[in-house]
C-alpha cells in the first residue's frame, strides 16, 4: 500500500503497502514539561484532576495555531518556520521517543484512549472472548516478577532446536519455520494479492538477513562507528545465554551480514514496482537460485503447497544464496541464535530487555529514555490483538457523523482530481481517458473494517507474556498462509482504525484513513473548512495521487500491474519527476546527510499533487464566493498554513540519520517546503518574491 507515513518506521518487509502516510518513531505518549505550550501541545501537559485526557485537541479557534507561528521569518527562507518556529522552539523531544509533534501527538492521544479501555478491561471480572484475551495480554505485559522469574527459559526450546541443526537443509527449514515464531530467515516471505492478478492472494518474497537497518550501514564510512558498536551488541545478546566464544562468533556473523548487505538492492531500487515482480515457480527459485534449499524452507515455512512465489530483488536472491552456501554452518547457526533472542528480548527479563533498548533504541534511534512498561504493554495489545482493540477503540472514539463528513471530503478530493487530470495538456487523451477510469474505480475505506477480524483461535494467558507473543506470532502466520492461492479479501485493511496514518494500495486501488487520523488538527468537523482542505484534504488527495505517481501509475484502474501510459506521456512525467527529484537532493537536514530524491520520490510527488487537488477542491467548494478573511488571513493562506502546521515535529540526529537512509517519506520539514514552493497559489498566497526556497516560475515542477 501507498501509506502517507505519519508514523513509524520498520526495517520488515512491506506486504501489501508502499509507504504510510507519515514516519514516527515507535514510541508513544508525551513527557510532561513546565515549558511554555502551543495548541495542540497543551493538550497532553494537563493534569488529570478534573481533565479528559481522551478528549480531542484543537488548534486555535478555527483550526490553526497562531501563536506557534513566527512571522519573523519570511515564508520564502522558510514557510516552515513560518507556520511553527514559535511552536518548534517551545517543543522538547521526550525521553522516551526519538521525534515529537503534531501526528506524535495523536498518537499520545490514541495510546490515552487505548490505555483507558484496556485498564477498564482489566479491572473486570466478567470478561469473556476478545475482551478478556486484551485483558489478559496487558497483564502479562506487566507481570515483571513472573517475567524475571523465567528470565532466559522460555528461549530454551528454540535455541536447543538450533543447536540440533545439523546440515544446511536443517537450517534453510528452521529459517522457514521462523515466519511463525521468533527468529529471522536470509529471505523474507509474505502473502499478498498477485500484482498480476490482485484478485488472488500469492506468495511474495524479498532480500533478508541484516540485522541493522539497512545495507548503507554496512557499506559507508559514515557509518562505521555504529557497525562496530552492532558487533559488540550480537556478542554482547549472545553472553546472555552463555554461547561459547560470543566475540569471534560476532565478528563471523557481521562479516557475514555485511556480504548480505554487498549485494542487496538499495531501497531506491526496490522501490520499482515493475522491475520488484518476479514469478517462479518453487521448483524454478531452487534451480535459480541454488545453494539453498528452498523445499526444506518452504516446507518449514508451511508453504509447501504453493502455486506460485513472486520474487522482488532477483537478481540479488543468487548471490545471498551463495553467501548462505558458503558460510561455516555454526556461523549460521550463532546468526540465528542471535536474531531469536534479538526478537524475543523485548518479552524476557531485564537484563534482555535493557541489552536490546541500549542499542536499538538508544544508540541506532537516539531515544534517552526507555518508554514505562505500561506503554509497552498498550503495544503488546497492538501487536497481537490490534483489531479488537480497534473495535473497542471505534465503538468509544469515533462518532458517525465524523465518517460521514469525511466521505464528502473524499468525495470533494476525488472529483478535483477528476477536473485535473481533464485540465492536463502534457498528457495525451489515451492516457487521459484511462486515468480516468482509474480513477472512476477507486474504492475509499473510512474509521474502520466492515468485517473484524476473528482472534478466537488465539490463546492468551494472563502468566505467560513470552508465549503469548509465540503464539500470536504462530496465529498470524496461520492466517496469512492459509490466504495462499485463495481469493483476495476486499474487506480486509492493512492499518489499524487506531493508528494516526492513512494509505494508499495500488493492488485494490482504495484509499484507507484510520479512524484515529481523522481528529483535530488533521480533520476536524467544526474548523474553518480552509482548514480541513488544507490539513486532512492534503492527506486525501496524497492518498489519491498514489494512484498516479511514478509507480503507482503502473498499476491499472483494477490493480493490475501494467504499463498504460503512452512511452510519450511517461517521458513528459519523468523529466518533470527527476526535477523534482533533484530539488529533495539538495536538502540537507543533518550535516553531511542528506535527503535521498530517488529513495523518496513516489512520497514528494504525492506531497506536492496532494496539496494541489486539495487546493482546488477548497476553491470548488467555495462555489464562486469569495473566502472570508480570519483574524488577518485569508482563504488560501488558511489552507497552507494548516497544511504546513500537520508536519510539526522534531528528531533526534541519529533518528533523522537513520530515516534519510531507510524512509520513502522526506523530513517533515521539507514536506512543508517542498510541495509549496513549487506551487503558484503559494507564491500569491503569501506575496513570495524572494528568499531562500524561492523558485522561479519556469523552475517550479508542474505535473498535476
Amino acid at each position: 500500500m501507498r501509506i502517507l507515513k505519519l508514523l513509524a518506521v520498520t526495517t520488515a518487509l512491506a506486504v501489501v503497502t508502499a509507504a504510510p502516510a507519515f514516519a514516527v518513531d515507535n514510541s508513544l505518549a508525551a513527557e510532561r514539561t513546565q515549558r511554555p505550550l502551543h495548541g495542540l501541545e497543551a493538550f497532553l501537559a494537563q493534569d488529570a484532576g478534573g481533565t479528559d485526557l481522551t478528549a480531542a485537541p484543537r488548534f486555535g479557534a478555527w483550526g490553526v495555531d497562531l501563536e506557534g507561528m513566527d512571522t519573523s521569518v519570511k515564508p520564502g527562507d522558510s514557510f516552515f518556520r513560518y507556520a511553527n518556529g514559535k511552536a518548534l522552539d517551545s517543543m522538547e523531544i521526550p525521553a522516551d521517543k526519538t521525534s515529537y509533534g503534531v501526528a506524535y501527538k495523536l498518537l499520545d492521544l490514541a495510546e490515552a484512549r487505548s490505555q483507558a479501555i484496556i485498564e477498564g478491561l482489566a479491572t473486570r471480572g466478567d470478561l469473556s472472548g476478545d475482551e478478556a484475551k486484551i485483558a489478559a495480554m496487558y497483564k502479562s505485559m506487566l507481570d515483571t516478577q513472573a517475567v524475571e522469574a523465567r528470565d532466559a527459559a522460555p528461549l530454551a526450546p528454540l535455541l536447543a532446536s538450533i543447536r540440533g541443526v545439523k546440515t544446511r537443509s536443517d537450517m534453510a527449514a528452521w529459517m522457514g519455520r521462523s515466519a511463525g515464531t521468533f527468529g529471522s530467515s536470509f529471505f523474507g516471505a509474505y502473502v499478498a494479492a498477485d500484482e498480476k492478478n490482485p484478485n488472488v492472494n500469492v506468495v511474495n518474497m524479498g532480500q533478508s538477513g541484516l540485522g541493522l537497518p539497512d545495507r548503507d550501514y554496512y557499506l559507508k564510512d559514515n557509518f562505521a562507528d555504529k557497525k562496530a558498536k552492532y558487533e559488540i551488541y550480537v556478542a554482547d545478546m549472545l553472553r546472555l545465554v552463555g554461547y561459547p566464544d560470543a566475540t569471534q562468533a560476532a565478528k563471523d556473523i557481521v562479516a557475514m551480514e555485511t556480504k548480505i548487505a554487498e549485494v542487496s538492492w538499495t531501497r531506491t531500487e526496490r522501490r520499482d514496482s515493475t522491475k520488484m515482480y518476479n514469478p517462479f515457480t518453487r521448483a524454478e527459485l531452487a534451480k535459480y537460485a541454488p545453494g539453498f534449499d528452498w523445499a526444506a524452507y518452504f516446507k518449514g515455512a508451511q508453504l509447501d503447497t504453493a502455486s506460485k512465489v513472486v520474487v522482488g530483488e532477483n537478481t540479488a536472491f543468487p548471490k545471498i544464496a551463495q553467501v548462505f552456501a558458503d558460510t561455516p554452518l555454526e556461523t549460521l547457526k550463532a546468526w540465528e541464535t542471535f536474531r531469536t533472542i534479538d526478537q524475543a528480548a523485548p518479552y524476557l527479563s531485564e537484563r534482555f530487555v535493557r541489552t536490546a533498548w541500549t542499542f536499538r533504541s538508544k544508540e541506532l534511534g537516539g531515544q534517552q529514555q526507555q518508554r514505562p512498561r505500561w506503554k509497552r504493554a498498550i503495544s503488546a495489545v497492538e501487536g497481537s490483538l490490534g483489531m479488537a482493540l480497534g473495535r473497542a477503540y471505534v465503538a468509544e472514539y469515533f462518532p458517525p457523523e465524523s465518517k460521514a463528513k469525511m466521505e464528502a471530503l473524499v468525495n470533494d478530493l476525488l472529483a478535483a482530481m477528476k477536473v485535473r487530470i481533464g485540465n492536463l495538456t502534457w498528457m495525451s487523451p489515451d492516457t487521459k481517458a484511462k486515468a480516468l477510469e482509474k480513477l472512476s474505480k477507486f474504492g475509499v475505506k473510512i474509521g474502520y473494517p466492515d468485517k473484524w477480524r476473528d482472534y478466537s483461535g488465539l490463546t492468551i494467558d494472563a502468566g505467560d507474556l513470552y508465549g503469548n507473543m509465540a503464539r500470536s506470532s504462530a496465529f498470524d502466520w496461520a492466517f496469512q498462509v492459509s490466504k495462499v492461492d485463495k481469493p483476495v479479501d476486499p474487506l480486509e485493511w492493512g492499518m489499524l482504525p487506531q493508528e494516526v496514518n492513512a494509505y494508499y494500495s495500488p493492488t485494490y486501488n482504495e484509499i484507507v484513513f484510520p479512524a484515529a487520523i481523522l481528529q483535530p488538527p488533521f480533520f476536524d468537523p467544526n474548523a474553518d473548512p480552509a482548514v480541513n482542505y488544507g490539513a486532512i484534504g492534503g492527506v486525501i488527495g496524497h492518498e489519491i495521487s498514489h494512484g498516479f505517481d511514478d509507480q503507482g501509475r503502473n498499476y491499472d484502474g483494477d490493480g493490475v500491474l501494467t504499463d498504460w501510459w503512452t512511452a510519450e506521456d511517461a517521458a513528459k512525467f519523468t523529466e518533470q519527476a527527476t526535477k523534482l527529484g533533484a530539488q529533495y537532493d539538495a536538502y540537507e537536514p543533518v550535516p553531511d546527510h542528506k535527503v535521498q530524491g530517488g529513495l523518496t520520490m513516489g512520497e514528494n510527488l504525492a506531497d506536492l499533487a496532494g496539496l494541489l487537488i486539495a487546493l482546488d477542491a477548497y476553491h470548488i467548494s467555495l462555489k464562486g464566493a469569495e473566502a472570508p478573511v480570519l483574524d488577518g488571513f485569508t482563504g488560501d493562506q488558511r489552507f497552507f498554513l494548516a497544511a504546513g502546521q500537520v508536519w510539526r515535529s522534531k528528531r533526534r540526529d541519529a533518528t533523522m540519520i537513520q530515516l534519510l537512509s531507510v524512509d520513502p517519506h522526506s523530513p517533515a520539514e521539507f514536506r512543508s517546503i517542498g510541495p509549496s514552493r513549487n506551487i503558484d497559489a503559494w507564491y500569491e498566497a503569501f506575496k513570495v518574491v524572494d528568499g531562500k526556497y524561492y523558485l522561479k516560475p519556469e523552475d517550479r515542477v508542474r505535473i498535476w
